[in-house]
């Protein structure tokens, strides 16, 4: 099993900055790569970035390619994902989720563990 517990939600303002952080335990050499989903009210599950634990390859969405950097502390077995010029429509409740694999790193269905969630508000 992998536990994983997001944390660094809040409330900021349009154009501000937020990092949260996905600390990771138990069993983690037995997943293959990290992500970030979010769920915004009345929408479906929405894949924000991605990160491979053996090389630092990553992976992002398009609506916030060039905004948020997810990294990584293999020996703090934590995953950050760093969000800037945030925007209302960034608002959702923020998951980190372990993947078995690189494949269907952007599928929901190909991740195996996930955290409680984080919320993230922003403000206009």
């Amino acid at each position: 099993q992998v536990q994983l517990v997001e944390s660094g939600g809040g409330l900021v303002q349009a154009g501000g900055s937020l990092r949260l952080s996905c600390a990771a335990s138990g069993r983690t050499f037995s997943s293959y790569a990290m992500g970030w989903f979010r769920r915004a009210p009345g929408k479906e599950r929405e894949f924000v970035a991605a990160i491979r634990w053996s090389d630092d390859i990553t992976y992002y969405g398009n609506t916030v390619k060039g905004r948020f950097t997810i990294s990584r502390d293999n020996a703090k077995n934590t995953v950050y994902l760093q969000m800037n010029s945030l925007k209302p429509e960034d608002t959702a409740v923020y998951y980190c989720a372990a993947a078995t694999s690189w494949v269907r790193i952007t599928d929901s269905r190909g991740y195996n563990h996930w955290g409680q969630g984080t919320q993230v508000t922003v403000s206009s």
